[in-house]
């Protein structure tokens, strides 16, 4: 029998490091996407094209994007194999990121009005008619974009969220022709309850049947796995992730970190998943950040080890 396929987007450069108080030197991020690459990542988030003011973390997106560029890739890995992806949320990070030679653009739009303001400092439809604009311009580019659709899950503001809110940005962003839909769970709330409504909800709604459903998910309350695997069994072909479980939202007060890539990965593979990624080399890339960071990595895969031992 075959494996059913899930693809994990490493988001842990971009989204991983913007809400660490270190500021890593770009040589460093390079070699971050190089590892991730080199364990098997081949989608990777590797910048945010926004104001370095507001991202300090982000503020060197071009000179990563040009690094790894010119040394990201291992001898045995096909460039062309590799998606490079750059978070934009407004006309000129779309124009950054097209210079710097991003392979796909992804945009984010909140379904709570008070984060919009807050994070992206915009009303959510003013950030629909903004993500529109950048889809349009990202086609005739010739360049592949995604949206996510952040606080699906709740906000750290307003509380619970609507569902019938994430399923009118969702809607819109179909209508404007985004092949794939992520649904984050910005703050670490959602249950796997919600991950399956909302997940077919999103199939359900006019053209849903064309969209991929991707997921992304925080671990803050540590309902990030057990959502992780709802998203999967629910028919979901896509999870972020990032290495060593580092990041979070800098916009989302006591938001922790991601969920790990190298947890995630022994969580798929050991449930019939199959992702192409590397546990071991996932793990020691996991381990190896949180050092650059000075701290230990959220992630136990690097601690408890792969299961049988040896393997």
């Amino acid at each position: 029998m075959t494996a059913t396929a899930v693809e994990v987007v490493e988001v842990g450069p971009r989204d991983g490091l913007q809400n660490e108080s270190v500021l890593l030197p770009t040589e460093v991020k390079v070699e971050f996407v190089r590892r991730a690459v080199a364990a098997g990542v081949r989608r990777i988030e590797v910048a945010s094209f926004v104001h370095p003011r507001l991202v300090p973390q982000m503020a060197d997106a071009e000179a990563v994007v040009a690094g790894v560029l010119d040394h990201g890739f291992p001898e045995d890995v096909d460039r062309e194999d590799v998606t490079l992806i750059g978070l934009v949320l407004n006309g000129r990070g779309l124009d950054r990121a097209l210079a710097a030679g991003v392979d796909e653009v992804n945009v984010v739009v909140a379904a709570s009005e008070t984060f919009s303001q807050r994070n992206q400092n915009t009303s959510v439809a003013a950030m629909l008619d903004a993500a529109e604009d950048i889809a349009a311009r990202a086609a005739a580019a010739d360049v592949p974009c995604s949206v996510v659709v952040s606080t699906a899950f709740g906000c750290p503001f307003e509380g619970e969220v609507d569902p019938d809110a994430v399923l009118a940005v969702a809607r819109r962003c179909l209508d404007a022709g985004y092949p794939e839909v992520a649904l984050a769970d910005t703050i670490g709330v959602g249950v796997p309850a919600q991950v399956r409504s909302l997940a077919a909800a999103v199939r359900d709604l006019p053209g849903g049947e064309r969209v991929r459903v991707r997921a992304h998910f925080h671990n803050t309350r540590n309902t990030g796995y057990a959502n992780a695997l709802a998203a999967v069994e629910s028919g979901v072909q896509v999870l972020d992730a990032s290495l060593g479980g580092i990041g979070g939202c800098p916009f989302a007060p006591k938001a922790t970190g991601n969920i790990a890539t190298e947890d995630l990965q022994y969580l798929l593979e050991r449930s019939g998943y199959a992702t192409g990624l590397q546990l071991p080399a996932l793990a020691d890339t996991g381990t190896w950040v949180a050092e650059q960071l000075g701290k230990q990595a959220p992630a136990l895969l690097g601690r408890a080890g792969p299961f049988p031992a040896g393997f």
